[in-house]
């Protein structure tokens, strides 16, 4: 099976899902699974040019050579990349067009349980947890294939919580005029497809392994799934609908994947994660005993808070464990509308946190509010800057002048499996309009403030409630060039207009409001919910009325597991029991223990060695392969996750902030190869300097070996001070290369003269001369050169006042298609300490 993710690296590797399911089917025998995610259009372009086709990370095979591709389906606005995914990966986009030998297409995830716009391009669609659920199914489809595509196609929809849309008929609701799903046209096939739900995630511990991105990605942390599901009912949330009942993991079992992802990944911070992480049972204890257990200058993250979740306790905790800043969400600016959209805080409880916040040393308060919710009016818009100025002026009271509250506010989206299905989505000028007036208004109070286009939003909006006539709107998007569409930078909305207009489909229908009784186009997917409780909160919701928590006595302090008053329930559908609910939380808190004193063991863990108790370290290794494409900054990020995973205990830097004290030789050009790249780095304990490189190599990336270390004296000076050039070996297509120009061109730099070159920095354009950085360059002798290629040597001096890069110094000889064709291999450097003599960076005596 390939796991498709239909957005970039970087945001496909951040998702817990993902991760969950490439580890759970990692370890299943019989299945292999590989990852692949979009290409951004540049890689695009690429792969066109050269006639190759998208493969997975792992082995590169292309996808139409496996027997599954599963797509991750998070937002609507990813579907244009889940066409290009396909058509590059081998695959006919659309489901009739493939036959016996294509791979299945399936796809899982919150946007599944909408899935008409893409149901003719999507075999299968997986409705639920895949835990169980895609390990069944996947060993169910290896007996299967054998029997054709459409009778393949049946075994999936009858094993259940599997849409397979080819297998059920159509037709118009006269209510709406939309495109709605009918009766099945197999036997054994259901009318609705259920959900599936991992009834205990202890089934499934969360996973400590898998594969650690040596590049930045959106969230660059261990995020650990505690819980899922949500008790709290805002009426806009869909994923507090369709992913009911809540679930907590064992404490225990938290604490061992954070564990596994500081020792076995290599991070420094971990984030407790899940849809209100302050309502998990036991989260001040668990907060406590990481910052216990955990390794010191781990920082410990707390995501999705809300204003009333977090005790004075948990607060002090989290002060302690370099969390840089807080995250709340009162969605709306006034009472009244936070009671339309059961968002259960007070002003009140709002301002009292953001005391407790900044009075605790934090300087930083965002605050995610939404514009459009059902009911707003202007009150409600200038009230989110409001209560964002009062927010500010607690924290600048108490924190002082550098304390800031930033407001983030997104525009809702009427989303399908919540109350407010029905609802109307405001229209664009009137988004805009009301934009307007928040950043007036923010203005006034000296607010930082994001707002996002809202025509990215109007296009979600129109794809969360679709039918099946969207299809072709978005196979012709998709033909017109439309890539990336949750990309500020590359959404075309003149291209989706231009798709809607010959398509013959008006996207308004999309978004008025919608009869409650009528069928709509996701009514076939059921996720558990009572078909009349959506209903009765939308007219609670019309009404103004609150709808406590559930699965929580009224009126419930953080700590209520003490409180033995009976628990809400609205019978919603999902099968809570509400006695083992209470006993299960309170289970958790007898594993936990009572929290650690704030005074131990934590401070003195955190304390940092003093110089006397620190060990300083040279060290050289080699970056090649495909670690010649990680930047510079990415490799500052990967070295320490080496020391970490080997056990090794590095010294840090002082402040809030703390950082591991290392120096590295001056950066390469991204895909130039080092045979010598330098690392000093002070370490917190001594350590045997004979298999030192070789636990380092162990745990490192690919391409990434360390060859040599030693220990430095007191007053051996560092890296930075010594290095005095770098020596390189240039390797050129001889058919390329004008042979009685490089002759002269070596005569001239042999004799002085300059070497000119113009770069382009920050758009501007300047002409340097390159020749007084060029100590030495030569044609390397014949016995070390390829025959059809041309090496030179060159050494090149590093300086305080600039320096000159390899490909520089090949232009301004040979031009520039010569450069950016030459194979380039940092051979290592020079050092010298005061203008002494020449020595390697490792020989220390030579240098003393």
């Amino acid at each position: 099976m390939a796991l498709a993710f239909p957005d970039t690296y970087e945001i496909g590797m951040s998702h817990l899902g993902t991760r969950i399911l490439y580890s759970l089917l990692a370890r299943e025998p019989g299945i292999l699974a590989e990852r692949v995610f979009a290409p951004w259009p540049d890689m695009e372009r690429a792969l066109g040019e050269r006639g190759l086709e998208l493969c997975t990370l792992e082995s590169g095979h292309a996808l139409r050579e496996f027997h599954v591709v599963g797509f991750s389906l998070q937002f609507e606005l990813t579907y244009t990349n889940v066409l290009l995914m396909l058509e590059l990966g081998g695959i006919p986009p659309r489901s009739a067009d493939r036959g016996d030998d294509a791979p299945l297409v399936i796809a899982g995830g919150p946007t599944a349980t909408h899935p008409e716009p893409l149901a003719p391009f999507v075999d299968a669609f997986v409705i639920g947890d895949g835990e169980r659920k895609l390990p069944e199914l996947l060993h169910g489809d290896a007996e299967w294939r054998g029997l054709g595509r459409s009778e393949r196609l049946r075994r999936w929809a009858m094993a259940g919580s599997v849409y397979v849309p080819v297998l059920h008929s159509t037709r118009v609701d006269p209510a709406t005029d939309l495109v709605v799903v009918g009766e099945p046209l197999a036997q054994d096939v259901p009318a609705t497809i259920g959900r599936a739900v991992v009834g205990d995630l202890a089934d499934f511990p969360f996973p400590s392994d898998g594969p650690v991105a040596s590049t930045q990605t959106v969230f660059d942390r261990a995020s650990i799934e505690i819980a899922r599901g949500c008790t709290e009912g805002c009426r806009f949330c869909q994923a507090g609908m369709i992913y009911r009942p809540v679930r907590e993991r064992d404490p225990r079992s938290i604490l061992e994947s954070a564990r596994g992802a500081v020792h076995e990944g290599g991070w420094d911070e971990v984030s407790l994660t899940s849809l209100s992480t302050a309502d998990y049972s036991a989260i001040g204890p668990l907060v406590a005993r990481f910052l216990q257990d955990l390794e010191p200058h781990v920082g410990v993250g707390v995501s999705s808070l809300r204003a009333y979740g977090l005790g004075e306790t948990v607060l002090d905790d989290l002060s302690r464990g370099r969390c840089t800043g807080l995250t709340f969400a009162p969605e709306a600016g006034t009472q009244r509308l936070r009671d339309v959209i059961n968002k259960n805080v007070t002003e009140e409880q709002l301002i009292e946190t953001a005391q407790r916040v900044f009075s605790r040393g934090w300087q930083k308060m965002k605050l995610y509010f939404m514009i459009g919710l059902p009911t707003e009016t202007e009150e409600d818009v200038r009230g989110i800057a409001e209560t964002a100025s009062r927010a500010a002026a607690v924290g600048r009271k108490v924190g002082g002048r550098r304390a800031t509250v930033t407001v983030s506010a997104s525009t809702f989206v009427p989303k399908p499996h919540t109350p407010f299905q029905w609802a109307a989505m405001d229209s664009l000028p009137e988004i805009e309009r009301k934009q307007a007036i928040l950043h007036s208004s923010c203005r006034q109070g000296r607010l930082e403030v994001r707002t996002h286009d809202a025509k990215g939003s109007m296009l979600e909006g129109i794809f969360a409630r679709g039918d099946r006539r969207l299809a072709d709107v978005l196979e012709a998007a998709y033909r017109l060039g439309c890539r990336f569409d949750s990309w500020d930078e590359h959404l075309r909305p003149e291209l989706w207009e231009l798709a809607f207009s010959k398509c013959g489909v008006d996207p308004a229908r999309y978004l008025g409001a919608l009869p409650v009784d009528a069928t709509l186009p996701w009514s076939h997917i059921d996720v558990g919910l009572e078909g009349g409780f959506l209903a009765k909160e939308w007219q609670k919701a019309l009404r103004g009325r609150l709808s406590p928590p559930c699965g929580k006595p009224v009126g419930a302090a953080p700590d209520w597991i003490a409180d033995d008053r009976k628990l809400v329930c609205y019978d919603c559908g999902v099968d809570c029991d509400l006695d083992e609910m209470r006993a299960d939380r309170a289970r958790r808190l007898v594993q936990l223990g009572a929290p650690p004193p704030l005074s131990t063991p934590a401070a003195s863990k955190d304390a940092t060695p003093t110089r006397a108790e620190t060990h300083r370290y040279r060290l050289r290794f080699e970056k090649t392969g495909s670690c010649a494409l990680m930047s510079h900054l990415d490799l500052v990020r990967n070295i320490p996750r080496a020391f970490r995973r080997a056990g090794i205990p590095m010294a840090y830097s002082q402040g809030f902030h703390p950082k591991p004290r290392m120096t590295l030789s001056p950066a390469l050009s991204l895909g130039i190869r080092s045979l010598g790249e330098i690392l000093d780095i002070v370490l917190a304990a001594e350590v045997d300097l004979a298999d030192l490189p070789a636990r380092l190599s162990a745990v490192s990336a690919a391409g990434l070996r360390f060859s040599g270390a030693r220990e430095l004296e007191p007053g051996d000076p560092a890296v930075g001070r010594v290095l005095v050039a770098a020596r390189y070996r240039c390797t050129l297509p001889r058919g390329m290369v004008d042979e009685a120009l490089l002759s002269a061109r070596l005569e001239s730099v042999a004799l002085g003269e300059p070497l000119s070159v113009t770069r382009t920095e920050r758009d501007e354009q300047r002409v340097i001369d390159v020749s007084r950085f060029v100590e030495h360059v030569s044609i390397a002798p014949a016995d070390r050169a390829e025959v059809d290629a041309i090496a030179l040597d060159l050494r090149l001096a590093i300086t305080g006042s600039g320096a000159a890069r390899p490909s520089d110094v090949l232009t301004a000889m040979l031009g520039p298609a010569v450069a950016r064709a030459a194979s380039v291999v940092r051979l290592g450097f020079d050092a010298a300490r005061n203008g002494g003599p020449r020595a390697d960076p490792l020989d220390l005596e030579a240098l003393r």
